[in-house]
C-alpha cells in the first residue's frame, strides 16, 4: 500500500505499509529555498537528507511484543567467520547449545556437558578451542542460550573468544544441580594464559543460580579473572538467603594481574558477597545488591567507581576495608543497611573516598564508618570527601579532609533525574529479526569480510540505504575498507564477538591528514547512531588514518552511542603491524588516532578500550615499538559521557580534553607507551608532527633530552569548562621497553587553557614524580600523596 498525503504546497510526503508492518515514508521539496535541509518529521520517526536530489528519507523502526525464542540473534543468518586461521571461512561463530549440541534446557538432565561441548568445539579445523592453538583473536564464539533452565554438575569453563549469551526476552537459567562437583559455576579467566592478558569474553543476558548449593559452603557462582574488551552485563546472581559462603563474582587470581575497565547492569540477591573486586581498577555502573551479607568487597582496586549502586537488606553496602586506593560512590541509594561503606582511618593517599549525591532510606546504621568509627549518617547532596585535596588558593601541598563538603554543581546537559546518564546496552529485543540486515547478505552490494576484500564501497551502500529503516548486523569477521565510512543519522550496528572494521590502502598513508575510517555523521548532524561490540583496528601502517571521528549529536543521552565496542592496533593476526615493527618507532606510525570526539558531537561511549598493542595477541611477534599518535581526543561541549574506557599506549597522549564543555567521565585507564622513557630512540612528541589546531602536546616544558618528560601524558586538561571526572588511574611500568625503578615518569596529568569547572574526584598514579602539572609548573606531586601502588589523590579542585 503506498498513499501520498500534501501537507504543504511545497512539500509532500509519500507512506507505504510494508509486509511486516513497518512504514516507509518519503518527503520530497518541492522550488523551495528550504530544499535539501531538514524537515522535522513526525514524532519518534528517524530522518536523513538526500540534499542531491532535493527529497527526504524518512524509515521508521517499528517494535513488537516479543516473546522468548523470537529474539532476532537467535533467528537471524549465521555467516560469520575467522579469516586467519586455516579453513577460518567455514568457522562456526554462532552456537545455538540446545539446537546445535543437544543441550537440555528443562532443568531435568545435566546440560554442562553439551554447553562445554559448544564452548570447545573448534571445527573445522583439527584444534579444540582448548589447545590454545588459534591464537587470542582466532577463536570467536558466541555461545547462545536459548530460553529455559540448564542443570550444571560440573563447572564450566570459557576460553579467549568466548561470548556467552542468553536470550533477553526471557533470560535462561545456569543452576547448579544437588550433585555439583567443584566450587566455581563458570570459569571465566582462559586456563592458558594469565589475567592480564585475558581480553576478549562475555557474558550477557543471564540468571546464574547457586541455591542448591549448600549456604555455608564456599562456592563462587562466577570467577571473573579477566582484564579489558571483557563485558558482563544483564545478569543475575541468585544465592541462598543468610550464607556464609557464597560468592556472586569473584576474581580468585588477582595475584597474577587483572586489569579490568567494566561490568555493570546486575542484579544479586543473597550470598555473603555480590562482588569480591580484586584487580586493579574497574567502572562499576547501575547494580542492585539485595540481601548479601557484603554488596561489593574490595579486597583490591587502586582506582574503582561506583555509580548508581542499589543496596538493600545488607549488612555491608561497600567494604573497602582491603588494599583500596580510590573509590567513589555517585547517585546510589540503601535502605536496611548497617554500613553502607566501611573504610579504615587514614592519613596517605590509600583508601580515599568521595560519595556525591547519596540518599539513604530506613534503617541505616551508618553512611561511613571509619576503622569503626561512624563518621557520616547523612545524606549526600554534594561531594563528600575523604583524602587530600587541593583547592583554589588552598595549600600547595594540598590538605588531608577526613568528611568534608565540596560544592559541585553538576552540569544539567548531563543529568537525568539529577543522576549522571547510565543507560544499558542495547539488545533490540523490542525488534523483529526483519527489522535487521546482515551486510553479508545483500545480494545487490556483496560484502565478504574476509579480511582480504575491499567491502568499503558494497559496506557503505547497504549503511547509506538502510539508514533509518534497518538496524545492521555485521557478522564476525574483519571488514577491509579503504576509504572513510560515513554512517549518517539513523544508524545502529551491533557486531558479533567483536566483529571488525579495518583500514588500509593509500587514502590512509599521508601522515598527519587525519582521514577517518569511521565517520559517524558529519559535523553538526543530529540524530541516532549506536554501535554494539564492533572492533576498530588497522591492517596496515597508516599513519594518516583516525580510526573513528564522531561528529553527530543525539536529541536524547544515547541516541549517539557505544557500547563495548574497542580499539586495537597491532598485536593480532590480519594487520601488517604485527610483522612490520621490528625498528624504531618512527618506521611504525601505526595511526595518526584513535578516536576523535569533534566539537559538534554528543555521545555516550561504555566500556571502551583502546589499545596500541604491547604484545601479541597471536604469535610471538615484537610489538613493543608501535607508534599510534594520539588516543581519545575530547573536544565536544554538548554532552559526553564516559563510562569505564581505557586508553593505552599511545605516543602523545592518552587523552585530551581539548576545549571541551559537559564532560562526565568514571574511570579512566591508562599506560604509557612502554617504548618511551630515558634511552628510547624517539622522545616525545616524535615520531609525530605537534597539531595544534587540535591541541596537540608539544613538551616545550621539557629539556630535549629529558626521556622521563618526553613521555606522552596520561590526561591532558586545556581549556574547556563543566568537566567532571571521576577515578583515573595511570600506571607506568617501563622504560624504553624494560623494567624502571623509582619514578618512571616525570608527568601524568596536564592542566591549563583556561579551563574551569573542572572538578577532577580520585586521581591514582604508579611511579609518577608529578600527578599534576598545573599551568606549566608541577602541583601535585607523589611524594605529598603517597598511595600503596603510587600517589593518590582523592579531589583536584584547583580550578573548580
Amino acid at each position: 500500500m503506498k498513499l501520498l498525503l500534501s501537507i504543504a504546497a511545497n512539500f509532500c510526503w509519500a507512506y507505504s505499509v510494508t509486509a511486516s508492518g513497518g512504514v516507509n515514508y518519503q518527503g520530497v521539496l518541492m522550488n523551495s529555498p528550504a530544499a535539501g535541509k531538514p524537515i522535522p518529521p513526525p514524532h519518534d520517526h528517524i530522518i536523513t537528507t538526500d540534499p542531491v536530489h532535493q527529497t527526504i528519507l524518512l524509515s521508521v523502526l517499528t517494535t513488537s511484543k516479543m516473546t522468548a525464542g523470537n529474539y532476532w540473534y537467535e533467528k537471524i543468518t549465521h555467516d560469520g567467520s575467522s579469516p586467519y586461521i586455516p579453513g577460518g571461512a567455514n568457522w562456526k561463530v554462532f552456537r545455538n547449545v540446545v539446537e546445535d549440541y543437544g543441550a537440555d534446557n528443562s532443568g531435568n538432565k545435566d546440560a554442562s556437558g553439551a554447553i562445554q561441548n559448544a564452548i570447545n568445539d573448534g571445527s573445522p579445523t583439527q584444534f579444540s578451542r582448548t589447545t590454545d592453538s588459534l591464537g587470542t583473536t582466532g577463536q570467536p564464539a558466541v555461545v547462545y542460550l536459548p530460553a529455559g533452565i540448564y542443570t550444571l554438575n560440573s563447572a564450566i569453563q570459557l576460553y579467549v573468544g568466548t561470548v556467552l549469551m542468553g536470550d533477553p526476552l526471557s533470560p535462561p537459567i545456569l543452576k547448579a544441580g544437588p550433585g555439583f562437583q567443584g566450587t566455581t559455576l563458570i570459569w571465566a579467566k582462559d586456563p592458558h594464559h594469565d589475567p592480564t592478558v585475558v581480553f576478549y569474553l562475555g557474558i550477557k543476558n543471564l540468571i546464574l543460580d547457586s541455591n542448591n548449593i549448600p549456604k555455608d559452603h564456599t562456592f563462587s557462582l562466577l570467577d571473573w579473572s579477566v582484564s579489558q574488551a571483557t563485558q558482563l552485563t544483564n545478569v543475575v546472581f541468585n544465592m541462598p538467603n543468610f550464607s556464609s559462603g557464597h560468592t556472586g563474582v569473584a576474581m580468585e587470581e588477582a595475584g597474577k594481574g587483572i586489569s579490568g575497565t567494566f561490568m555493570g547492569d546486575l542484579t544479586f540477591h543473597g550470598g555473603a558477597t555480590g562482588i569480591d573486586m580484586n584487580g586493579q581498577q574497574m567502572a562499576f555502573k547501575s547494580m542492585t545488591f539485595n540481601g548479601c551479607t557484603t554488596g561489593v568487597k574490595v579486597s583490591g582496586c587502586f582506582d574503582c567507581t561506583f555509580i548508581n549502586m542499589n543496596f538493600m537488606n545488607c549488612a555491608t553496602g561497600l567494604d573497602m576495608t582491603g588494599n583500596a586506593g580510590f573509590i567513589v560512590l555517585l547517585d546510589s541509594t540503601a535502605s536496611n543497611v548497617g554500613t553502607v561503606v566501611k573504610t579504615w582511618t587514614e592519613q596517605t593517599g590509600d583508601h580515599s573516598l568521595v560519595i556525591e549525591n547519596f540518599s539513604k532510606g530506613s534503617g541505616i546504621g551508618s553512611v561511613v564508618s571509619a576503622s569503626g568509627n561512624k563518621i557520616l549518617s547523612d545524606n549526600v547532596v554534594d561531594a563528600w570527601v575523604y583524602g587530600n585535596v587541593y583547592t583554589p588558593n588552598g595549600p600547595s601541598s594540598g590538605s588531608h579532609q577526613t568528611g568534608t563538603i565540596y560544592t559541585t554543581p553538576r552540569s544539567s546537559a548531563l543529568l537525568s533525574n539529577n543522576k549522571y546518564v547510565t543507560i544499558p546496552p542495547p539488545t533490540y529485543q523490542e525488534y523483529d529479526v526483519s527489522q535487521f540486515i546482515n551486510v553479508k547478505q545483500v545480494s545487490s552490494s556483496p560484502v565478504q569480510g574476509d579480511g582480504v576484500t575491499d567491502d568499503t564501497t558494497n559496506l557503505q551502500t547497504i549503511i547509506s540505504t538502510n539508514a533509518g529503516s534497518k538496524i545492521l548486523f555485521f557478522p564476525q569477521g574483519t571488514y577491509i575498507v579503504t576509504n572513510t565510512l560515513l554512517f549518517p543519522p539513523g544508524s545502529r550496528v551491533f557486531g558479533e564477538a567483536w566483529s571488525a572494521i579495518s583500514a588500509t590502502g593509500s587514502n590512509f598513508k599521508k601522515a598527519n591528514a587525519r582521514i577517518p575510517m569511521v565517520k559517524v555523521g558529519n559535523p553538526g548532524d543530529t540524530g541516532i547512531a549506536q554501535f554494539s561490540d564492533m572492533l576498530f583496528t588497522v591492517a596496515d601502517l597508516v599513519p594518516g588514518c583516525t580510526l573513528l571521528e564522531i561528529n553527530m549529536a543525539g536529541s536524547n543521552p544515547g541516541d549517539v552511542g557505544f557500547w563495548n565496542t574497542h580499539f586495537r592496533v597491532g598485536g593480532a593476526s590480519g594487520s601488517r603491524v604485527q610483522t612490520a615493527c621490528t625498528g624504531a618507532p618512527a618506521d611504525c606510525m601505526a595511526a595518526f588516532a584513535l578516536i576523535h570526539l569533534t566539537p559538534s558531537s554528543s555521545a555516550y561511549i561504555e566500556n571502551m578500550w583502546g589499545w596500541t598493542a604491547d604484545h601479541d595477541l597471536d604469535g610471538g611477534h615484537d610489538q613493543r615499538r608501535i607508534s599510534v599518535g594520539r588516543g581519545m581526543l575530547v573536544e565536544a561541549t554538548a554532552a559526553t559521557w564516559l563510562h569505564g574506557t581505557a586508553m593505552e599506549h599511545n605516543t602523545l597522549y592518552q587523552y585530551n580534553f581539548h576545549n571541551a564543555q559537559n564532560v562526565f567521565a568514571a574511570m579512566q585507564q591508562s599506560e604509557t607507551p612502554y617504548w618511551q622513557g630515558p634511552g628510547t630512540s624517539s622522545y616525545a612528541p616524535a615520531p609525530w608532527t605537534v597539531n595544534y589546531t587540535i591541541g596537540d602536546p608539544d613538551f616545550s616544558g621539557c629539556s630535549g633530552g629529558d626521556g622521563q618528560c618526553r613521555m606522552a601524558w596520561f590526561s591532558r586538561v586545556w581549556g574547556g569548562s563543566h568537566l567532571f571526572l571521576y577515578g583515573s588511574g595511570f600506571w607506568t611500568f617501563f622504560n624504553n621497553n624494560g623494567g624502571c625503578t623509582g619514578y618512571c615518569q616525570m608527568n601524568a596529568v596536564e592542566v591549563g587553557g583556561g579551563v574551569s569547572s573542572l572538578y577532577y574526584y580520585g586521581l591514582t598514579t604508579r611511579s609518577n614524580e608529578n600527578l599534576v602539572r598545573d599551568i606549566g609548573k608541577p602541583l601535585v606531586s607523589e611524594h605529598n600523596n603517597p598511595g600503596s601502588w603510587g600517589g593518590c589523590v582523592a579531589a583536584f579542585l584547583a580550578h573548580s
